[in-house]
């Protein structure tokens, strides 16, 4: 099979004798397609190394001449989606309409870096004291990691890199181990830009690199997204480093349908939400909450309209969804649905029995539970799969309460035609991203992206104004140029 190995220092690395791998499938065949390389502990200390001594001198090239670079890298990412749609599909199953979109809200944060001139301005006061000025600087970290998951093996590292290198650091990405070949791609692309040696490297790899990458305390800041569990051990493992974490966890993401509610606008949105990537998405909607009468007409139509649904290969452009990303992830979401049933869920489309499970890919086709209720396996833990589970609420409140209720906080949704109502729901709700008649809130590159609660361990969300703040430091100055004076030893104070 084809070896997969590193990208440090600018070159890909050689396959090491005696070094741990593990296979790479494509999840619509069922086959493995290539051989990962994982990185000891000593290869992602090369990288540290390289980084570290690259930083310095990208730090100092100016923020223009650094979106430049950026700008180069824009061009190639549109130059070459169709190649990185096609890998994005061949290793995580996604249809190739949904690894284009992954590629343009990728590359929207791309061109959000490119204005870091702009983003890095300071504040200035003139004559805050008598001949004293202050100002404000944003300088950059250093060397910062990002580790990122396998459903979005191009979005989410674009949320990453570009504007920690805008900012003046040199990045360390490990991506998961699933679908590795697009961020290499992406190394290569950076390179062609003009982006110097060792300011971007990827090192793949498990929890050995991962441990390696916190432990080192020549890391200043690491990104994560990925499950609750992963998040708070590298929170607390990074934090306790003394390193800036941000790491965004789990979700269980409410879309709220009131009885006013456009029905087929409703229908159309759970249907993309809910089953769009095979439901593998940190933002999918994974449960739909039903006010008063309306389960009884929106049901029957979920139904009616994935009987429709087309299960294939993501290569196929007739295919709605495509295969999970594992045989082993595929099992764990059959065993999700086994466990709906067995606590008295109604499974009303039952993907197990889908045509497409003949198949030898990792295929599940698309569930839908009705009466789900809160004390269900199905409903309290993150399932990451095509299954949506519908919730009966008697009252707008009685929603409110059940999304205000859940330990995950990632985003939420209403559909209604009433204003007020909207209004009502984004004022009570707690919630990072909320949306209205829109099912899938994922803020513009120019907003912040995270969750509350569970969702989210540190203070800072992703890309945005938030992502600037994280990637760099303020230095305060109070300047002043006087004649000599005397020693004065009291509290400074501005007259």
């Amino acid at each position: 099979m084809t070896p997969i190995t590193h990208h440090i220092a600018g070159q890909a690395t050689a396959p090491v004798d005696g070094a741990r791998r593990q296979a790479v499938y494509n999840p619509a065949l069922g086959e493995p397609s290539a051989e990962l390389e994982l990185a000891s502990t000593a290869t992602v200390h090369t990288a540290i190394a390289a980084a570290q001594a690259a930083f310095p001198a990208w730090a100092a090239v100016t923020p223009l001449n650094r979106a430049r670079v950026l700008f180069r890298f824009k061009a190639l990412l549109e130059l070459h989606r169709a190649e990185l749609a096609a890998l994005i599909t061949a290793e995580h199953g996604k249809v190739l309409s949904d690894a284009d979109g992954e590629i343009t809200r990728g590359l929207e944060v791309v061109e959000f870096a490119c204005g870091i001139p702009h983003l890095l301005k300071g504040e200035f006061t003139d004559n805050v004291g008598g001949g004293v000025d202050a100002y404000s600087l944003r300088q950059p970290l250093g060397v910062v990691a990002g580790i990122t998951p396998f459903n979005f093996p191009c979005m989410v590292p674009l949320w990453m890199f570009p504007i920690a290198l805008a900012c003046g650091n040199a990045f360390i990405l490990k991506p998961s181990e699933r679908d590795p070949s697009a961020p290499l791609f992406m190394a290569r692309l950076l390179k062609e830009a003009g982006l110097p040696d060792a300011v971007f490297q990827v090192v793949n790899g498990d929890k050995e690199a991962v441990d390696a990458l916190l432990g080192d305390e020549r890391v200043k800041a690491v990104s994560f997204v990925g499950s609750t569990p992963i998040a708070q051990y590298i929170y607390a493992t990074g934090s306790a480093q003394g390193k800036r974490v941000q790491a965004l966890g789990g979700a269980k993401n409410h879309m709220v349908v009131m009885p006013d509610a456009d029905l087929d606008m409703a229908v159309n949105a759970l249907l993309g939400a809910a089953y769009g990537s095979a439901g593998e998405r940190c933002m999918a909607i994974s449960v739909a909450v039903a006010v008063g009468g309306v389960a009884n007409k929106l049901v029957p139509a979920l139904a009616a309209r994935l009987a429709q649904l087309k299960v294939g290969a993501g290569t196929d452009a007739a295919s709605d969804m495509g295969p999970l990303v594992t045989a082993a992830h595929r099992d764990k979401v059959r065993g999700y649905v086994d466990s709906g049933v067995a606590e008295g869920a109604e499974l009303v489309v039952d993907g197990r029995e889908h045509p497409a499970c003949a198949a030898s890919g990792f295929y599940l086709g698309p569930c839908l539970f009705d009466h789900v209720t809160p004390s269900m396996r199905i409903y309290r833990e993150e399932i990451f799969g095509p299954v949506l589970c519908v919730v009966r609420a008697a009252s707008p409140a009685e929603a409110v309460a059940l999304v205000n209720g859940h330990e995950y906080a990632n985003g939420t949704a209403i559909f209604t035609r009433d204003g007020d109502s909207a209004r009502e729901f984004v004022q009570a709700i707690e919630v990072g991203m909320v949306g209205v008649n829109v099912p899938i809130p994922v803020p513009m590159a120019f907003h912040s992206f995270g969750g509350w609660k569970r969702s989210l361990f540190g203070p800072l969300h992703m890309h945005g104004p938030d992502g600037v703040r994280f990637y760099t430091r303020t230095k305060a100055v109070t300047a002043r140029w006087p004649q000599a004076v005397q020693a004065d030893f009291h509290m400074p104070t501005m007259k």
